[in-house]
């Protein structure tokens, strides 16, 4: 089944990795959002083949606070998932 870990280290200061697990070939969409739902970067939009995957976010330019990450994994029926995360500086 699809898994999406929470991002470690989390709170981060200024990278996260978030991990996930695809059961079967599907297209990936990861985004983050801030706290005003506005996307401020997309960190994957292809297809993918089944297995795991860890992404690297870089926040260096922003600044601390709360935000979000939006999965999505576009199949036959969509698997979607959001997440918080907490950037420190």
């Amino acid at each position: 089944e699809f898994e999406v870990s929470q991002n470690y280290p989390n709170p981060f200061n200024p990278t996260t990795i978030i991990q996930y697990t695809l059961p079967e070939q599907a297209k990936v969409t990861i985004e983050i959002f801030n706290v005003l739902g506005e996307r401020i970067k997309v960190l994957e939009n292809k297809m993918q083949e089944a297995e795991s995957y860890k992404v690297q976010w870089n926040a260096k330019n922003l600044s601390s606070g709360l935000y979000l990450y939006r999965f999505i994994a576009h199949v036959i029926r969509n698997y979607s998932v959001t997440k918080k995360m907490l950037l420190l500086k």
